[in-house]
């Protein structure tokens, strides 16, 4: 049997439940749980949205989200082994310095518990409300990740690029593992990004015909890159979220396929209907795909 890494993914539930969640994805075996990133819901604004069916986002209006790295803090508090992975957070739209000290300083007081998942947001109203330009995004997100890593990897960091100029700065304390950034988004440009930036790609959902294909070009990227000296050395972290999280067999074929963490919600993020579960039915859900499915993948 493969053996695969499993990461819990609460779809906006009740916050006050989250702590208690995550407790209980750690006692069923879970390596980590996966934070969803929604700053605010503007009243106006384009609605499309890239990972659903119907291209629309109603189904994040009024859901609660809890900021990923303040949750993210108090789940490692609560919790001793599970990983916390923000997915994603919207990093263009933040200073990146800033987030370097919050993603290092949460390292360091968790022991290296931190994986940070980025991404672009598809509206620009996030970026209008963040006073950020939604012009060369793409660039922004790539510069960030660069000072992100430079600043967690200790010492003096300087850069100069086309988005941010950064004189020598140091920022202390920072985690003697390096912080894993995968990279988030199915588009050419997200593959390219989680390849030659990133030491990972996070699935944000979808049909599997579109996963072959995604993690096909993924294949091909990582063939094309790794020629080159400068290529990681460091293990490839491929997550996906499960279409049918019971089904034990999917679950072997994504990891024969390539895929490293498989990412489970037993409610879709996607569905607008207020969640009227209680937290014993969550914890139990949980227990019980830990007994029947994460530790036949042990």
């Amino acid at each position: 049997m493969a053996v695969m890494r499993f990461h819990f993914a609460e779809a906006g539930g009740d916050p006050v439940h989250w702590v208690d969640l995550a407790r209980a994805a750690e006692r069923a075996g879970f390596t980590g749980i996966c934070l969803a990133d929604s700053l605010a819901y503007p009243r106006d604004g384009d609605p499309r949205y890239p990972y659903t069916a119907d291209g629309r986002r109603e189904f994040l209006r009024g859901k609660p989200f809890a900021e990923p790295m303040i949750a993210a803090t108090a789940i490692t508090t609560a919790t001793t082994t599970l990983r916390v992975t923000p997915f994603v957070l919207k990093l263009p739209v933040r200073p990146p310095v800033l987030v370097a000290k919050q993603a290092a300083t949460l390292a360091v007081l968790s022991g290296d518990r931190l994986s940070l998942g980025v991404g672009i947001s598809p509206w620009p109203q996030d970026f209008t409300m963040m006073g950020v330009p939604f012009e060369r995004r793409g660039a922004r997100l790539d510069e960030g990740i660069d000072i992100v890593r430079g600043l967690c990897g200790g010492g003096e960091f300087a850069y100069r690029g086309q988005i941010y100029d950064l004189p020598a700065v140091e920022i202390t304390p920072v985690p003697a593992t390096p912080i894993p950034i995968l990279v988030g988004g199915h588009s050419e440009a997200a593959l390219r990004r989680a390849v030659r930036r990133g030491d990972g790609w996070m699935h944000a959902g979808g049909d599997l015909g579109e996963l072959a294909t995604l993690l096909s070009r993924l294949a091909e990227l990582r063939s094309e890159y790794e020629t080159s000296a400068s290529a990681r050395t460091s293990e490839f972290q491929i997550h996906v979220v499960a279409r049918d999280p019971f089904d034990t067999d999917a679950i072997t074929q994504l990891a024969a396929s390539g895929v490293t963490d498989v990412i489970v919600g037993f409610r879709s993020i996607y569905d607008a209907t207020p969640d009227t579960r209680s937290l014993a039915e969550k914890v139990e859900t949980i227990t019980r795909y830990g007994e029947t499915v994460v530790a036949a993948h042990r």
